[in-house]
């Protein structure tokens, strides 16, 4: 049988999960019709996990975390399908220019999500950093050269991993924070994991 792996950067955005499905306490747990691989925070450790596990018996993986949006319009706690991802930082910089590894002959630095799932969710575009973003100029040259409307540290990863093997792909993530010079006391954590785990709850229970 076909099964679905979930898959996310830290045990702590699936609390939830875990405790519902009465899963075992590990970074790769095996349930009737999903798998649940948490890789480690960052792009590296994603593909790294990815590489190990990501095998033909998934017909869908779905990542799931928390993200920081760009976007206002987007409340604290929402969820997203961020359906086209960006490696923002792969590539070089030319005096005050940036040039992409696409730019450079070198390879892709976006990437997109295939999937046939229509999970009516907000359909929107991010950015993968190794450094989260938190003072006003790297921001804004952030914004001026993608306009992304989210960012995390895995997701654009995970997207490569799948199309490199042809495997469908959802990212589905609860915003967390705005993108602004660091202020944990806006942050909504514990409302972008709840509403993350109930989603997730959800769905996987239909597919049974």
């Amino acid at each position: 049988m076909m099964k679905t792996l979930v898959v996310a950067a830290t045990k702590a955005e699936l609390t939830f999960l875990y405790q519902h499905f009465n899963l075992d306490d590990g970074d790769f747990v095996e349930a009737k019709n999903f798998d649940i691989l948490i890789t480690g925070v960052g792009m590296v450790a994603t593909a790294f996990a990815l590489g190990k596990h990501l095998t033909h018996k998934y017909k869908l993986v779905i990542n799931l975390g928390i993200a920081g949006s760009f976007d206002r319009n987007i409340e604290l706690g929402s969820l997203v399908n961020i359906t086209e991802d960006t490696f923002a930082e792969l590539g070089a910089e030319d005096g005050e220019n940036f040039l992409t590894i696409t730019d450079l002959g070198f390879g892709e630095n976006t990437y997109k999500a295939k999937c046939s799932i229509n999970t009516n969710i907000l359909k929107v575009t991010g950015v993968t950093v190794n450094r989260v973003s938190g003072n006003d100029k790297n921001i804004r040259n952030l914004m001026e050269r993608l306009n992304p409307q989210t960012e995390s540290m895995e997701g654009a990863a995970v997207l490569y991993a799948c199309q490199k093997e042809h495997v469908d792909c959802l990212q589905i993530r609860s915003i967390s924070n705005y993108v602004e010079p660091r202020n944990r006391d806006k942050w909504q954590i514990g409302l972008a994991i709840k509403n993350l785990n109930d989603w997730a709850i959800a769905f996987l229970t239909d597919m049974n």
